[in-house]
C-alpha cells in the first residue's frame, strides 16, 4: 500500500502507464518536490502518449527552465502553442505564450 502521494502515483502509473491523468499527477509531484529531471521525463512520456494534454507542455517548459535548459523549454512551449491552437484552448495557449515570451533571447 502506498504510504505517500508520490508512491501512490507511481503505483497508479505502473498499473496503467497510459493513464494520462495519473502520469500528469506523477510529473507534477516530481516537479513540486524539486525532482525536476524525473518530472521532465514524465512530462515527455505523457506528451508522447497523449499529444493533446495541453497543461503538460506548460509545466514541462517550466521544469526545463528551472534546469537551465532554455532552448528545450522554448521548443516544448512552441509545441504547446501548436496543440492549444489546434484544440482551441485559448487559456492554456495564453499561459504558454506568456512563458515563451519571458525566455531570454
Amino acid at each position: 500500500m502506498a504510504t505517500n502521494r508520490l508512491e501512490m502515483l507511481q503505483q497508479m502509473v505502473a498499473q496503467d502507464p497510459n493513464n494520462s491523468f495519473a502520469r500528469y499527477g506523477l510529473a507534477m509531484e516530481y516537479a513540486n518536490t524539486g525532482v525536476l529531471e524525473q518530472a521532465v521525463t514524465e512530462f515527455e512520456t505523457l506528451i508522447r502518449h497523449d499529444m493533446d494534454y495541453a497543461a503538460a507542455y506548460f509545466h514541462a517548459g517550466q521544469a526545463l527552465e528551472k534546469l537551465g535548459r532554455v532552448e528545450q523549454a522554448r521548443t516544448i512551449y512552441e509545441q504547446g502553442i501548436e496543440v492549444t491552437t489546434r484544440k482551441g484552448d485559448g487559456h492554456t495557449r495564453a499561459e504558454i505564450e506568456a512563458a515563451l515570451n519571458l525566455l531570454p533571447l
